[in-house]
């Protein structure tokens, strides 16, 4: 239907609006060079007036004996100069603005409101002025607000608010109101489809909250995917989500404070700086800072995404599995009273920093931990910043080595079937150029897969031959009745050719007197090991065990397995970790052998202040807790009471 409208002219300004959006700084950037530019390219000029009753009345008066003389008001001000004065408790809607009328200066008609009443996206695009009742008012604040950092808001605000904001604040001769623009992508159902109350699809987000908690649903819509893709919004996704932050960062703050309170820990002077402590402290400050910037560096382009998962992936990489696991021990019954107070210190100020990281994101976690953590508010401290004295590059760099070692060598374990908690010998270890594994990086290495000595090498030569494994679905239809001679000639290939052929030189092979050039879909190269060496390897760093096990080697094996059995009879029993032990140890020759052998350590292991091994127990003294228990096929009895039982 045609009908008579009031018009914003926006394609007088189309070549602005065209230059501030190349200088918008869209996520993604497809948003603003494709689906925004290709708008404004088409721009045309805005419908402003609406036929409504409700809405911000339009501000023009016309002339009822010519309408080409046309008032535009201003402000509140201005319209009370107009009509002699408004009441205290004037109402600038309709029905009582479209009773205000006045003479016209031009011809002496009546100026009469035109019954219109203003888009409502103008009054969204307006926000960054009305806020602040610009410009009659707060333009110091106003100057200091705009334009605005970010917005953000869903991709179909695209001819909505994005547009108005831009419109007018370009036709207003101040570019564009937004530096950057977040756009979201739409929330789907678990199978991707849109949300629909005819499909029955739609998920509460109430019920999503009260199932999750708000900071978990929060969290994974943050985590799941960059922001301008659309999410499937799944309660198994949010659960796995929950699971590898909250859980995570719950039970290291739950380990933390349980044995803080048991040693009587609390933050203070005492408690040796940064750089006299430990590696392993050293460490994870290095990497926690590393954290912070990349953090920061991420949040600055506003890419979210990147930013928390690279906290999740530090929290449960670095944090959970590597530096709580490896310094245990430290945080109870420690005889040296400097390394456990630099353990509580820096676990105590890896979690205050993490609890002011992800505040933003998960407000009430966050909240929550800093307060058990540091008395007060998160949202009161100020958001980290990387202290670049504390980041050792070359140290993160020596310990992402003794990590994929650890890997490796856990890796040849499995495939031997030997568990960590058996001693081995030796490994035969091959790194990257220029990466030295020494000192506490060394000794740390060898504690995490339990071998008594590691040789570097220079070359995996020696610890591994080459060998060809033919791919018969390539070679037959290449060769046809000949494909097995083509795959004995394949096998025989010598290993300086098959390490040629791996770095990508050409390579033949002679099948009926005439060559043929090989492709690598029609062989593999795999390294097979030499002796009784178990290799494992992932192209930049090699692990060789040596699985030879000697008595000695047995003997450890079997004491390492019987504190591991004892501590579990600990738990069950429901033994404090501070509680101390009598601990008794029958069996065959092996347990008694192994016991005796390796006592002190398994005492202090255990927490045990007395400890027999086989015979009776003394006149008076029972087990409270007693079991029988399977060492890999070597049968023992351990019995434990609390000290003083």
């Amino acid at each position: 239907m045609a009908r008579d409208s009031w018009f914003a002219a926006t394609s007088t300004v189309k070549e602005e609006m065209l230059e501030e959006n190349r200088n918008i700084g869209w996520l993604p950037p497809e948003a603003g060079e494709k689906r925004f530019g290709e708008w404004l390219e088409n721009n045309v000029d805005w419908a402003l007036s609406r036929d409504r009753y409700w809405g911000t009345p339009l501000p023009a008066w016309v002339c009822d004996e010519d309408e080409d003389h046309v008032d535009w008001i201003g402000g509140m001000g201005e319209l009370a100069e107009k009509v002699g004065g408004l009441p205290e408790d004037f109402d600038p809607h309709r029905p009582f603005i479209d009773e205000l009328t006045w003479k016209c200066s031009e011809c002496g008609g009546t100026m009469k409101r035109t019954p219109g009443v203003v888009d409502v996206w103008f009054d969204s695009g307006a926000m960054p002025y009305a806020q602040w009742h610009y410009p009659f008012e707060n333009q110091a604040e106003f100057e200091r607000h705009f334009p605005a950092d970010f917005i953000c808001e869903a991709v179909d605000q695209t001819r909505g608010w994005f547009y108005s904001l831009l419109a007018i604040s370009t036709m207003l001769g101040q570019g564009s109101s937004y530096r950057n623009c977040m756009v979201n992508g739409h929330i789907l159902d678990e199978e991707g489809l849109k949300m629909s109350k005819s499909k029955g699809n739609v998920v509460d987000p109430w019920d999503a909250v009260a199932e999750h908690g708000a900071d978990a649903v929060r969290w994974y819509l943050v985590t799941v995917s960059q922001p301008g893709a659309s999410k499937r919004y799944d309660d198994e996704g949010v659960r796995e989500a929950s699971r590898r932050y909250f859980d995570t960062l719950f039970n290291t703050y739950k380990f933390f404070s349980q044995y803080a309170r048991a040693e009587g820990w609390e933050p203070s002077e005492a408690d040796p700086p940064p750089p006299a402590r430990p590696l392993i402290d050293r460490w994870v400050l290095s990497r926690l800072n590393s954290l912070v910037s990349e953090v920061e560096t991420e949040l600055e382009v506003f890419h979210v995404t990147r930013a928390y998962r690279a906290v999740v992936d530090f929290l449960n990489d670095d944090l959970s599995n590597w530096y709580v696991r490896r310094s245990r021990a430290r945080f109870w019954g420690n005889l040296d009273s400097e390394d456990s107070r630099a353990a509580f210190r820096t676990l105590w100020e890896v979690l205050v920093t993490l609890s002011r990281l992800v505040a933003p994101i998960s407000p009430f976690v966050g909240d929550w931990l800093h307060r058990a953590l540091d008395g007060g508010s998160a949202h009161l401290a100020p958001f980290p910043a990387a202290f670049e004295g504390l980041v050792d590059r070359e140290l993160e760099a020596g310990m992402d080595g003794v990590r994929a070692l650890v890997s490796l060598g856990r890796a040849a374990r499995e495939e031997v079937q030997i568990r960590v908690r058996q001693p081995l010998g030796k490994m035969y270890a091959v790194t990257p150029e220029r990466l030295v594994l020494e000192g506490e990086l060394l000794d740390l290495l060898k504690g995490e897969l339990n071998v008594k000595e590691v040789d570097f090498l220079s070359s995996s030569d020696g610890l591994v031959s080459l060998v060809a494994k033919p791919n018969f679905r390539t070679l037959g239809p290449r060769f046809q009745k000949n494909t097995e001679k083509a795959a004995a000639a394949i096998r025989g290939l010598a290993p300086e050719v098959l390490s040629a052929f791996r770095a990508g030189e050409s390579v033949s092979i002679e099948v009926g007197g005439e060559a043929f050039p090989l492709t690598p879909e029609e062989l593999e190269v795999v390294e097979e090991a030499q002796g009784d060496l178990v290799v494992q390897g992932d192209g930049r760093f090699t692990a060789a065990l040596d699985s030879t096990l000697t008595p000695e080697l047995r003997r450890e094996g079997v004491a390492r397995e019987l504190v591991n059995r004892i501590q579990r009879l600990r738990k069950e029993s429901g033994l404090k970790i501070t509680d101390r032990i009598l601990l008794g140890i029958e069996g065959v020759g092996a347990v008694l052998d192994a016991a005796r052998s390796y006592e002190e350590f398994i005492a202090g292991e255990t927490l045990a202040t007395t400890f027999w091994v086989g015979g009776a127990l003394p006149e008076g003294v029972t087990h409270e807790f007693s079991r029988e228990v399977d060492l890999d096929g070597v049968i023992a009895q351990i019995g434990l009471s609390r000290t003083g039982a």
